[in-house]
């Protein structure tokens, strides 16, 4: 089954942080990605730009509605994430544990909804 590992954590902190500590935890990240690679449950993932640079969408009254970013009142945002195929859900919790984003921020495991069983 696939899961999508949902990165959550305050995107001020990168402000805050060095050089070299922003690099030695993308470091990490691109460790992350490598063993995950290497086991073969990595399906895909990204960062995200910050919360500034999104938009959101609403259809009210069948009107089309845009609201520039920052919009969330939460001090952790959405900063990216990993889609991994697991035999368990266990295992997904094993992967997004590994996260490095898991020690200051959430990461949220999700299911991927599969159509074939919706049919």
């Amino acid at each position: 089954m696939q899961y999508l590992l949902l990165i959550h954590g305050d995107e001020s902190l990168w402000g805050t942080m060095s050089e070299a500590e922003s690099s030695a935890i993308m470091g990490e990240y691109y460790a992350y990605n490598e063993a995950i690679t290497a086991e073969g449950i990595m399906r895909g993932g990204n960062a995200l730009q910050p919360t500034a640079a999104g938009r959101i969408v609403r259809v009210r009254d069948g009107e089309r509605v845009v609201t520039d970013g920052p919009y969330a009142e939460t001090r952790e945002q959405l900063a990216g994430f990993f889609m991994v195929e697991c035999d368990t859900l266990d295992e997904a919790i094993d992967a997004a544990a590994r996260i490095p984003g898991a020690r200051h921020g959430t990461i949220e495991v999700r299911p991927v909804a599969s159509h074939d069983a919706d049919r």
